[in-house]
C-alpha cells in the first residue's frame, strides 16, 4: 500500500491491529504508549520504531491511535512530543480508542486548527478478532475523511460509516451498554439455574436455540467464567470506563439509563475487590458468593 500509516498504542488491541496492517501491506511506523514489549515484535515483523507520537506522525500520512481513555488521547495528540508536533497539514488521525463522543468532537476541532482531519473509529471484537483483522469498526467522520480512512480501516476489520465525527463513539457506547447489561443478565440466569439444580450444559444448549440466545452466552462465557479463567479477554476496568462514558453521555442527552447505572455499581464492586485487570465476567463471583453456589469452571 502506498499510504504511510502510523500506530500509537501497542497494548492488547493495538499490537494485533498493527500486525494486521502490516499483513495488509501498509508501511507502518509505530510507538508504544505505555507497554513497550510488543514494539520489538512489530519491528521484527517489518514496522519502524517511531520512538514517540511526534516521530510517528512525522513519518505518516495517517496516524491510528488505540489508547485507554480521553486523557491519554489528549496527551498523545497534543503533548509536547505529540502527534500535532510532528504531523503535516493534511494528515489524518484515526482514533480507535473508546471515549465520550463529546471528547472526540473537541479533539477534532483542535486538530482542525492545525489542518489535521479526524475519524473516530472504535472497534469491537477483542484481541482474537484484532489478530485476524476482522474487527467490527464503527466510524464517525464526514464522507471525505471516511473515504480517506477506509482502506486503512479495512486493513483491521470491517468498517461502517455511522455518521459525523463522534457517531462512531456513540455506536460503540451503545454496544458497550448492551454487553454490560446482557452479561449480568446471563450471569443472573445461570446462577439461578445452578441454585435450582439445573445442568448448566443443558441450559445453555436449550437457550442457544431459544429467544435468550446471545453471543456472550454462546461464545464468550464458555471461554471465561464458565471455564474458570479470567485471563485475557476484556478487562473489567475498561468496560467500567466505557459504561461511565455512556452514562455521562446519557445524562447530557437527558436519557434515563437506570439498568446501566446499576450495572456500573456491580462492575465497580468487582474492581474494588482487585479484579480490574481481569475479564469482566469476573463480576459473576459476586453472584456466586451471594447465592452460595459456584458455576465458574463449568462449561
Amino acid at each position: 500500500m502506498s499510504t504511510t500509516v502510523g500506530f500509537i498504542g501497542l497494548g492488547a488491541m493495538g499490537e494485533p491491529m498493527s500486525a494486521s496492517l502490516l499483513r495488509a501491506g501498509f508501511s507502518l511506523t509505530v510507538c508504544a504508549h505505555r507497554n513497550r514489549a510488543p514494539l520489538g515484535r512489530l519491528v521484527a515483523a517489518g514496522a519502524v520504531d517511531g520512538v514517540d507520537p511526534r516521530g510517528v506522525a512525522a513519518a505518516s500520512e495517517v496516524v491510528v491511535l488505540c489508547v485507554p481513555d480521553a486523557p491519554q488521547v489528549e496527551e498523545v495528540l497534543f503533548g509536547e512530543r505529540g502527534v500535532v508536533a510532528g504531523a503535516a497539514r493534511g494528515s489524518l488521525v484515526i482514533d480507535c480508542s473508546t471515549i465520550a463522543p463529546t471528547s472526540t468532537q473537541a479533539f477534532g476541532a483542535r486538530l482542525h486548527e492545525h489542518g489535521i482531519a479526524m475519524v473516530d473509529a472504535p472497534v469491537s471484537g477483542g484481541p482474537t478478532r484484532a489478530a485476524s483483522g476482522t474487527l467490527a469498526i464503527m466510524a464517525g467522520a464526514d464522507a471525505q475523511d471516511f473515504a480517506r480512512a477506509e482502506q486503512v480501516l479495512k486493513g483491521m476489520g470491517n468498517p461502517r460509516h455511522c455518521g459525523p465525527l463522534g457517531m462512531g463513539e456513540t455506536v460503540k457506547l451503545v454496544n458497550q451498554t448492551i454487553i454490560a447489561v446482557t452479561m449480568l443478565a446471563n450471569v443472573e440466569g445461570l446462577i439461578f439455574a445452578k441454585k435450582a439444580g439445573a445442568d448448566l450444559g443443558v441450559v445453555r444448549e436449550v437457550l442457544a436455540s431459544a429467544t435468550a440466545s446471545n453471543y456472550l452466552l454462546n461464545e464468550w462465557l464458555p471461554k471465561t467464567w464458565l471455564s474458570g479463567s479470567y485471563d485475557g479477554g476484556f478487562a473489567l476496568d475498561l468496560l467500567r470506563k466505557d459504561v461511565r462514558a455512556a452514562l455521562s453521555s446519557g445524562r447530557a442527552l437527558g436519557v434515563p439509563m437506570f439498568v446501566t447505572a446499576l450495572c456500573e455499581q456491580l462492575y465497580q464492586n468487582a474492581s474494588s475487590e482487585g479484579h480490574g485487570s481481569e475479564d469482566y465476567t469476573v463480576v459473576a463471583q459476586q453472584y456466586e458468593r451471594a447465592a452460595g453456589v459456584r458455576a465458574g469452571g463449568e462449561k
